[in-house]
């Protein structure tokens, strides 16, 4: 494998848009294969920064004797770079999620006579090349190039063909969702419309929504016609029926055609060889109409080249804004792909006409000009790091996230946790909007509807059970300050009272300040109480947090290691206690003191590391490093973890992140981490100072959000050292290790002095 993928840099590096600035481009720092095996779940396909669209090669299914079968192995993405098989390039697609859904409308080029059945179509491959917007490479069972990029809400496509009779396939029947309706609607020769059924995110069957397509062709084809997977039979019906449980081809019929396993076919005879046929496809959820909207206005005509560069254009605006300098040429290309990665979810929904599908609705609704509608609120993943990095450096597209949660919260009542196209998917736990909220808030990013944003906050924080939507098993927590076993759970995790508790507790806490910088004394003297309960749930004969049952006790027989390998573990989810025990980073100080104090808190958080129990590739426990720092003294512990961290989980390979990217946090965690400083409380406006991997980095910001328009990290020069022995911000020396928001930006310039003492 490690072969092959040097070959691919080596076609990458050599295929360079024309006109790129030098080697020192950005993009040329962008490896988006890192991420695509090791379930990473990250694809190499096309998109813009935070686009609706992506294109990006599907190879998750192949023929019957390569077939690689989603559910058998919990697929959630379109690619995996292991496999070899391509069937197609799917539209719309998630990027380091854990279940699969979207990936659907499957174009795939072919030659010679049309065969329908994805199972038999099926190509090998070599020679494929990614970089920010652009995907190519060569089927090797019909000679052809296939490239593809992407506007915002559309695709380009080109298919290099050889001489003959070639094909362009519109596949409706394959995908991740495990939903198969479909229809289509043929509009002239060279132009088809349809809908196509998605959800079942995670295997729930009611979250389903439609994606609304128009797909064009750039000529006339010489004949067009629809297939359809026949309904299989048995008995006398079967003898008499000669296409039973096969794909059909109608190659007479050119008006509608609905129903499972549906697709479309355009053929071109006579191409000579190298000849190109250009495709296109706009996207809508919320109507046919607007996707031929969204087409027409962000492609005129045929021009791939065009629309490459303009994508280009995008990912290096975007990832420009943060410079480097030092650091060798792979460290360069994690921290760039890491950040590229964090700016796919969330994306835009709106289409070009403002209007969107509203929050657990039928309906529509319709933006004001100029504003954005976001979805993909995968945020149990991403409100612990993701959005406090669009806050700094990306502001006006964070707010418009704020603005879009508030507006759902105003459809349909709640915040969302885990939101997909309109549809709440309840994955995970907890509250997570609030903390995303309040960091925001905090941040001086002011500019959306606050208090209907604490309105639905509180009211998903006080109300019972039985009303609320967000807290099932709210009243015990209310009650008791904790949640103890056997109490409903919502998200089919099974019995992980534990992990929802500390997700209250850190919501709670958020909730508290930002009712205290709201003026609600009261509610925030009672939030800041219920964030306390998790000590309820510490046990001394473990040192750990522990399930309690209904009455009170502690839950037996337990074991604190339980639960490290994904298996299922009484109160805990994804993970062990000692993946949980310290998420309390609201009360660092109180926790150690339950734990004995400082010296007994820092030795067993340090354990956590020397037995090999912290899990870098799951939530709950990545800001453990970063909590030394709250003991002076010991800070040069998370200076040396967080660079043996990087070392050994991210790197320029496919297998180059420690596990499920989770919608960018991994990558954010990354982005953070090497630039030295790391937000290690959700909704608390801190971080915490670490050892950067660069001897500078330069972040432009926006004054208009920010009132000022540089952020500058450097090593002081003349030093060196894995650890720090002196910050000085702003030009003065700063005391300890965590530093607030304000004092970051109001310095603009952190300069760390280098030693290799501890």
């Amino acid at each position: 494998m490690r072969l092959r993928y040097i070959f691919i840099i080596v076609i990458c590096l050599s295929l360079s848009v024309r006109g790129r600035a030098s080697a020192q481009d950005v993009l040329e720092y962008v490896n988006p294969f890192i991420g695509t095996s090791n379930y990473g779940a990250t694809n190499p396909g096309a998109l813009v920064p935070n686009g609706m669209m992506s294109v990006s090669p599907f190879n998750v299914m192949g023929s019957e004797l390569n077939r690689y079968d989603k559910d058998s192995r919990w697929w959630s993405t379109p690619y995996d770079f292991t496999n070899k098989y391509f069937t197609g390039f799917s539209h719309v697609n998630l990027s380091g999620v854990g279940c699969p859904d979207l990936g659907s409308v499957l174009v795939m080029p072919t030659t010679g006579e049309v065969v329908p059945d994805f199972t038999l179509y099926g190509s090998e491959y070599d020679s494929e090349c990614a970089s920010p917007g652009y995907y190519s490479v060569n089927l090797l069972r019909y000679g052809i190039k296939a490239e593809v990029t992407a506007t915002r809400r559309t695709s380009a496509e080109r298919y290099i063909f050889p001489e003959g009779r070639g094909n362009i396939l519109v596949n409706l029947g394959e995908g991740l969702t495990n939903e198969s309706g479909a229809y289509l609607r043929r509009v002239s020769d060279t132009e088809v419309e349809g809908m196509k059924l998605l959800g079942t995110f995670c295997y729930n069957p009611q979250k389903v929504f439609p994606i609304y397509f128009v797909v064009r062709v750039d000529r006339t084809p010489s004949e067009t016609g629809f297939w359809k997977k026949q309904r299989p039979m048995t008995g006398v019906e079967a003898a008499w029926t000669p296409d039973n449980g096969k794909y059909k081809l109608y190659t007479d019929y050119g008006r509608d055609i609905a129903g499972d396993d549906i697709g479309c076919y355009f053929s071109f005879d006579g191409l000579d060889e190298g000849e190109a046929v250009q495709v296109q496809v706009g996207v809508s959820f919320v109507s046919m109409e607007n996707a031929r909207e969204n087409l027409d206005a962000e492609q005129q005509g045929f021009d791939f080249d065009s629309v490459r560069a303009e994508a280009e254009g995008r990912w290096r605006d975007d990832l420009s804004k943060i410079k480097v300098y030092g650091g060798t040429a792979e460290q360069k290309r994690v921290f760039y792909t890491a950040l590229y990665h964090a700016l796919i979810h969330p994306n835009i929904l709106n289409d070009v006409n403002g209007e969107y599908p509203l929050m657990e609705s039928s309906g529509v609704g319709k933006l004001d000009m100029g504003r954005e509608r976001y979805t993909v609120f995968s945020l149990w993943d991403t409100y612990r790091n993701v959005h406090q990095l669009l806050t700094l450096v990306y502001p006006a597209r964070q707010t418009e996230m704020v603005r879009s949660m508030t507006a759902m919260s105003q459809e349909w009542g709640w915040m969302p946790r885990w939101e997909l196209y309109g549809r709440e998917t309840f994955t995970m736990e907890g509250d997570p909007a609030i903390p995303v909220i309040t960091d925001t808030w905090l941040k001086g990013l002011r500019d959306f509807d606050v208090q209907a944003a604490y309105r639905a906050m509180r009211r998903s924080a006080l109300s019972p059970g039985s009303e609320n939507v967000m807290r099932r098993d709210i009243d015990p927590y209310l009650e008791k300050g904790y949640v103890p076993l056997g109490v409903y759970e919502q998200d089919l995790a099974g019995d992980v009272s534990v992990s929802h508790a500390l997700e209250y507790y850190v919501a709670d806490n958020a909730l508290s300040i930002l009712a205290d910088s709201l003026g609600y004394e009261e509610d925030a003297a009672e939030f800041r109480k219920h964030s306390m309960g998790y000590r309820h749930y510490y046990c001394p004969e473990y040192g750990t947090l522990r399930p309690l049952n209904q009455d009170g006790s502690f839950y037996a027989p337990f074991d604190p290691g339980q639960g490290e390998n994904f298996e299922t573990a009484p109160g805990f989810h994804e993970g062990s206690a000692w993946n949980y025990t310290f998420y309390v980073p609201h009360d660092i100080e109180g926790l150690a003191k339950l734990m004995g104090g400082r010296r007994a808190f820092v030795e067993k958080l340090q354990m956590v590391f020397d037995a090999g129990l912290y899990d870098p590739a799951n939530e709950p426990d990545i800001a453990y490093p970063y909590l030394f720092s709250y003991f002076k003294g010991e800070e040069w512990r998370t200076q040396e973890l967080v660079q043996e961290l990087i070392a050994a989980h991210y790197k320029d390979a496919p297998d180059g992140i420690p596990g499920n990217d989770d919608t960018g946090a991994m990558s954010a965690w990354a982005v953070f981490s090497m630039m030295g400083f790391y937000p290690d409380c959700p909704g608390e406006p801190f971080y915490v100072i670490t050892t950067p991997v660069f001897d500078k980095v330069e972040i432009t910001l926006d004054p208009a959000f920010h009132g000022t328009d540089k952020l500058v990290i450097e090593k002081a020069p003349g030093t060196s050292g894995k650890y720090i022995d002196a910050v000085y911000s702003g030009g003065k020396k700063f005391k300890g290790f965590r530093i607030s928001h304000g004092e970051l930006l109001g310095g603009g310039r952190l300069v760390l002095k280098l030693t290799d003492e501890k």
